[in-house]
């Protein structure tokens, strides 16, 4: 067995120069790696979060035609007004309207505005009856006839943003003799 000589037996001061060096070197690409990752979380999160307020948004509009209670519709291509079932409370059908207010779609229920979405800068309403009609009743004797269809086209702002268009079709209204 052989001794080690003198010189051989650690490392240099500049080899353990260089191997710190290139240590640092792969950490920051690796921090830089690791906040690149959060960064496009971070962005996609926020995109998933503006889907998901626009299909909720789409749902509440779909739901409330749904439920379109006998009684006048009127509307233009601002806003729309209906009267709608309350099935869950068993009571009388409520009042329900639609428009954009300070860069919100708002739902008014009884005259109380509801927030429905956000970074909404213009909405046009309109509505099927064998044409598309920018404003409901065509005429003052038909204020309790429905079109057959409504659709909404939003301008939205945001992550996801751009336009947004849903077209719901009612229930054939109950004739009353």
């Amino acid at each position: 067995m052989s001794r080690p000589r003198a010189g051989e037996g650690g490392f240099t001061l500049l080899e353990l120069m260089i191997s710190l060096g290139l240590f640092a070197l792969i950490a920051v690409a690796g921090l830089a790696l690791v906040d690149s990752v959060i960064g496009v979380d971070g962005r996609t999160e926020a995109r998933l979060d503006r889907v998901a307020d626009l299909q909720r948004a789409m749902v509440v509009i779909s739901s409330d035609l749904d439920q379109i209670a006998p009684g006048p519709m009127g509307g233009d291509g601002a806003g729309l007004r209906f009267r709608r079932s309350a099935p869950g409370v068993g009571g009388p059908p409520i009042g329900v309207g639609y428009r954009v207010a300070d860069g919100q779609l708002q739902r008014v229920v009884d005259g109380r505005a509801q927030l429905v979405l956000d970074q909404v800068s213009a909405a046009r309403w309109r509505y099927f009856d064998g044409g598309w009609r920018d404003s409901w009743p065509p005429a003052p004797d038909r204020s309790l006839d429905w079109p057959r269809a409504v659709v909404v086209e939003l301008q939205v702002g945001g992550p996801g943003g751009g336009n947004l268009r849903r077209i719901v079709t009612l229930p054939i209204a109950a004739k009353t003799t």
